[in-house]
């Protein structure tokens, strides 16, 4: 089964062809670059770049398949959660091509789409799919979410962000070092060349609780960037690289408690800050379960997740397949 896929729940814009769930026919993605004079994404400027972007990338992605949309079986598109405007121009494109192709349309949860992305593979052979039960950690930009994967589609919360996001934080912290956006691989770079024990950073104490929270930790680094700037040069390096080793040994603990706590055969991980190598590293240090990551193409969001998670939906077909668009659909409950 062939399924041409939209993603347009931020600020990138993905357009795939997957086939059978896992193997990337072809996978375009466009990442808008309008937002980083403003250091953060603007809802009404994302819609409209997407709205500008979709035809020519979807085109793209059919030429890159060496495919027709009549040869497609389905059309799924992100139906939250994210920025409403930007859902509403991707899933209504996706709605309009399936109504004149006569095909199914489906609704895909953007955060299915991130754990599905580990199923996913280019080429001739195909890897072997992911072990379940897992615990499974979503971390992007606006997500945090750590759930344990019973079956196929079948979510168990364990814990989230009670303020902000992995990736918002990220974003925040970048800003105020100075190093721009978006703030995930900036920090990441910078904290190469600093010490991580440089600076002793707080940790939220959420009483044994699998939620996280980040909001604590990002007002630290605010005031002790105003107290350095008082002594002269911000040791930026440092400062990411300190921040960095705090937020990962936050996830990475929760993650591993959980995995110790649950009967599960593998840990995976999805969104934007999975793409962070020192956090598959500090999650490796201390789960002896198998890790999946999807390659850092496939952590960002793009249209091949949407695929894989929309045909995995109607492989198994259940009550819980989103129609509408809503900006603040959850994983799990």
């Amino acid at each position: 089964m062939r399924i041409l896929s939209v993603e347009t729940s931020c600020d990138e814009t993905g357009v795939a062809i997957v086939e059978d769930g896992r193997r990337i026919v072809s996978n375009v993605v466009a990442s808008q670059t309008a937002h980083e004079r403003t250091g953060g994404i603007v809802p009404e400027v994302a819609a409209r770049e997407h709205l500008r972007q979709l035809d020519p990338i979807a085109s793209e992605a059919l030429r890159r398949a060496n495919t027709r949309l009549d040869d497609v079986d389905a059309i799924a598109a992100t139906v939250g959660p994210g920025l409403i405007g930007a859902l509403l121009v991707g899933a209504n494109y996706a709605r309009g091509l399936a109504f004149a192709a006569r095909k199914r349309f489906v609704g895909v949860n953007h955060l299915e789409g991130h754990v599905y992305a580990n199923w996913l593979y280019q080429g001739a052979e195909a890897p072997p799919e992911p072990d379940l039960p897992a615990v499974v950690l979503v971390v992007s930009g606006a997500h945090s979410d750590l759930v344990l994967m019973e079956d196929h589609r079948r979510f168990r919360l364990l814990g989230r962000t009670i303020d902000d996001a992995a990736g918002e934080a990220y974003d925040k912290v970048a800003r105020l070092l100075g190093l721009g956006f978006p703030g995930g691989p900036l920090i990441e770079r910078a904290a190469r060349e600093g010490d991580p024990r440089a600076f002793t950073l707080p940790k939220a104490d959420l009483a044994g609780r699998y939620d996280v929270s980040f909001s604590g930790l990002k007002t630290a680094v605010l005031r002790l960037v105003r107290d350095l700037e008082k002594k002269g040069a911000v040791p930026a390096p440092d400062l990411a690289a300190s921040f960095q080793r705090t937020i990962n040994e936050m996830l990475a603990e929760r993650v591993a408690r959980a995995a110790a706590e649950f009967d599960v055969r593998a840990v995976m991980l999805g969104g934007g800050v999975a793409a962070n190598l020192a956090l598959r590293e500090e999650i490796t240090r201390r789960v002896s379960l198998p890790l999946r990551v999807p390659p850092p193409k496939l952590c960002i969001d793009n249209g091949a997740m949407i695929g894989a998670a929309a045909f995995f939906s109607l492989r198994y077909r259940s009550e819980d397949i989103p129609t509408l668009v809503r900006s603040g659909l959850a994983l799990a409950h």
